[in-house]
């Protein structure tokens, strides 16, 4: 019973739902569903959106190409543009860029071919179009990866979910059991190198401006898990650990290193409502923001049950106004940020 207890506590089935952070909620349709990742280009007020149709590709993998789509959070016409480049079997996942010294900017893509492969697909975003450059792949090193973050024009870390690449009784007891075996590689521009493992459900990563602090979620595992990078090697050193309670997922950072992190609150309602359009599962942003002693205070920006927006992934904030992703939305959801319905989380 204990176990049971544990397992259904962890995956916050016990959770109280209590909605807030609905200031002005407007949606922004897509042309194609599931804006899983967003990134922003600061700079030129660039949003980045990753999008696939999962439900329409569970059924018959590989029939509808993902998008990578972009919307100029500066233009009040909120025009979204379709960037994606000509490639067959097109799923996208997590993206990162980069902006070199240049000032060319990359852009980074994983993608998951209906086949069950995957590669990092490599971009320079140039006069409003994406350019492809390359297909990185290592079947042997990349499993089953979810997320990256570029630290150059060719190198990257990318987050591995699970340690199986393959679906099965080995996956599904890695999922239900919450093992930590997870990983995170880096690539330097030549190979792959696990880099850090023993992560339960390694999720989203993201790295502070200066890139010295490494951030990844742990899905499972509910934290947020901080390394320092050494810069020549790649290897990370674990600094901290910070217990969030939640279903972390992607994270996102802001001019004045605040985590803004997409959450799943309730695990169980989220694997209900990925089999299930008709089953909600509830939306939370959570922000990790640095007090004056460079200490993360945990704040609870956006929480609802589902029923309008379901399955939140990633948070990413502008000016006044945070832009909201999901795994199966056919939209994006943004809200006026309000510091005032900001609850404070105990842990």
């Amino acid at each position: 019973l204990y176990l049971v207890y544990d397992f259904l506590n962890t995956a916050g089935y016990f959770k109280k739902i209590i909605p807030h952070g609905f200031s002005q909620v407007e949606k922004i349709q897509l042309p194609v569903s599931g804006p899983e990742d967003l990134t922003l280009d600061s700079i030129t007020g660039n949003l980045f959106i990753s999008a696939d149709d999962r439900r329409a590709n569970q059924l018959k993998p590989g029939q509808v190409n993902g998008k990578i789509l972009l919307l100029n959070l500066k233009d009040s016409s909120q025009t979204i543009y379709d960037l994606t480049p000509d490639l067959p079997d097109f799923h996208p996942h997590g993206i990162a860029l980069w902006r070199a010294d240049s000032g060319r900017i990359y852009l980074f893509a994983v993608n998951h071919h209906s086949d069950k492969t995957h590669a990092i697909e490599r971009f320079e975003y140039k006069a409003e179009q994406l350019i492809h450059l390359e297909s990185i792949s290592d079947m042997d090193k990349m499993t089953s990866p979810n997320d990256l973050v570029a630290t150059g024009a060719r190198s990257f870390y990318v987050t591995n979910d699970h340690y199986y690449s393959k679906e099965g009784l080995s996956r599904t007891l890695e999922d239900y059991l919450q093992r930590a075996i997870s990983f995170v590689n880096y690539y330097d521009g030549r190979t792959f190198t696990t880099v850090v493992s023993g992560i339960a459900y390694a999720n989203g990563i993201q790295a502070n401006a200066d890139r010295t602090e490494l951030y990844v979620a742990s899905t499972t595992g509910r934290k947020i898990l901080i390394y320092e990078p050494n810069r020549t090697s790649g290897a990370l050193k674990l600094k901290q650990e910070i217990i969030a309670e939640t279903g972390v997922d992607n994270i996102e950072t802001d001019g004045d290193g605040n985590l803004w992190i997409g959450c799943h609150p309730q695990l169980l309602k989220f694997v209900a409502h990925a089999a299930n359009a008709s089953n909600y599962s509830p939306s939370q942003i959570i922000r990790l923001k640095k007090n004056h002693k460079g200490d993360f205070i945990q704040q609870e920006v956006f929480l609802n049950d589902g029923a309008t927006y379901s399955g939140s992934t990633t948070g990413v904030p502008f000016k006044n106004m945070l832009y909201i992703g999901s795994v199966f939305e056919p939209a994006l959801l943004k809200i006026i940020i309000d510091d005032k319905d900001s609850s404070p989380l105990p842990y």
